[in-house]
């Protein structure tokens, strides 16, 4: 199906002459995103996508309205009892001027997995994938574009037509295979070094939302669903930005036990996390991590991302197992380590195991990839290769941004282009 922009006088929902929020001071407001010291703030884009369904019926098609407030009872099932969903995933800007998404069905099918969970009726993935492209083509302007210097082109073409020429002639047939294979590396650092803005500074974060959006008093089912998605231009997660994060482990509260919806992205879960971050951030740590709430010894996730932990050339991650998110970075990281040689483990790991591991570093769609520096347990500050970025976290940061923003060929057909 062809999506396009829509195109109205008159704004759905505030009555308002903004033709696609076109004007000039709108454009000024777009051109005057300060992306290198953007973070991860909220900034209103132009449109947003709306679809609802009652009770026991399905999800009609929906419509794009211009962004702003919605209208809820004091009694909705999302303000009464936090029946809702969120979703997170991210647009970036291709060289060539084109959008992609990044795995955008794992999103929906993990929608509908909570959404399951919590008693509300889904949009199907067909549904969710054309709400977010939808939303993401009417707000294009907002993903930040890159530019190249002249040189750069060169260095694109060079890579995009040549790059087996270079693989066999020089390196498979060259006597001076590291020589080649430098020069190669350096060409590679300069197509990324000519990039304005340099990759990986900005991006269109998407926010899908599915609430009990009817009224209810007794607790019970909502009798109507809205389902939303919202986005807002965004940089870097943590002020730390791509620098290495310090986190403390917390003992005394925990984000999620077993049988519960710890496994689901439900708004109730960010909620309980807010006390422990906030205690942790006053006290100049990036963030928390938190243990399981049976033995208190085993690493579940941090507040917004899971958790990886590496040993010589081993990749461990808890295992989920319903009280751990099932993070789509997780899973791609995953996937990315072992076509990359390393040998990935799925389950328990411990406080010793953390404190003992070469490298720590989180994923997330927020996060990205983001480097430990250093953890705190008991009063014990453990800190990883004397405070900087590990190897094994640059390679597979590297590894993943550059699929995300097209640099690299999509083997695995994770992502989606919008022309």
């Amino acid at each position: 199906m062809g999506l396009k922009k829509p195109s109205c006088s008159t704004c759905a929902t505030c009555g308002c002459n903004n033709n696609n929020g076109n004007s000039a001071s709108s454009d000024q407001v777009v051109k005057d995103v300060d992306w290198d010291n953007l973070g991860f703030a909220f900034t209103p884009t132009d449109y947003m996508y709306v679809m609802k369904c009652c009770q026991g019926d399905t999800f009609s098609d929906g419509e794009l309205q211009r962004f702003g407030n919605i209208e809820l009872s004091p009694s909705a099932g999302i303000l009464n009892y936090g029946q809702g969903l969120f979703e997170g995933l991210k647009a970036y800007r291709k060289q060539d001027g084109s959008i992609l998404l990044f795995r955008p069905e794992e999103n929906a099918l993990r929608l509908r997995s909570g959404a399951e969970r919590l008693c509300m009726p889904s949009p199907t993935i067909e549904q969710f994938l054309e709400a977010v492209k939808y939303t993401v083509l009417a707000n294009e302007r907002w993903v930040r574009k890159v530019t190249m210097h002249n040189f750069s082109y060169v260095v694109f073409l060079l890579d995009y037509f040549f790059w087996d020429i270079y693989r066999e002639y020089l390196i498979e047939r060259c006597a001076h295979q590291k020589v080649c294979f430098f020069f190669l590396f350096y060409l590679g650092w300069l197509d990324l070094f000519w990039q304005i803005p340099p990759a990986g500074k900005g991006s269109l974060y998407i926010r899908p939302l599915l609430i009990g959006s009817g009224s209810v008093l007794g607790v019970a089912p909502a009798p109507e669903f809205t389902f939303l998605v919202y986005a807002s231009p965004v940089g870097n997660y943590f002020k730390e930005g791509l620098s290495p994060i310090n986190l403390i482990v917390e003992t005394n509260m925990h984000r999620a036990s077993p049988g519960g919806t710890g496994g689901v992205k439900t708004v109730g879960n960010y909620a309980a996390v807010l006390k422990a971050q906030t205690e942790a951030k006053s006290k100049g740590y990036s963030d928390v991590l938190y243990l399981d709430s049976v033995h208190n010894k085993y690493v579940e996730e941090v507040s917004s991302c899971n958790v990886f932990v590496v040993k010589q050339n081993k990749i461990c991650t808890p295992a989920i197992k319903g009280t751990i998110l099932p993070g789509i970075t997780r899973k791609s990281i995953i996937d990315i380590a072992r076509g990359l040689g390393f040998q990935v483990e799925e389950g328990a790991v411990t406080v010793d195991e953390l404190l003992e591991a070469d490298e720590v570093f989180c994923t997330g769609t927020a996060v990205v990839v983001s480097p430990v520096g250093s953890i705190t347990y008991l009063d014990q500050r453990v800190t990883y290769g004397k405070g900087g970025t590990g190897p094994v976290a640059q390679q597979l940061y590297s590894a993943l941004t550059s699929l995300q923003m097209g640099v690299t060929g999509d083997k695995m057909d994770w992502i989606v282009r919008l022309n």
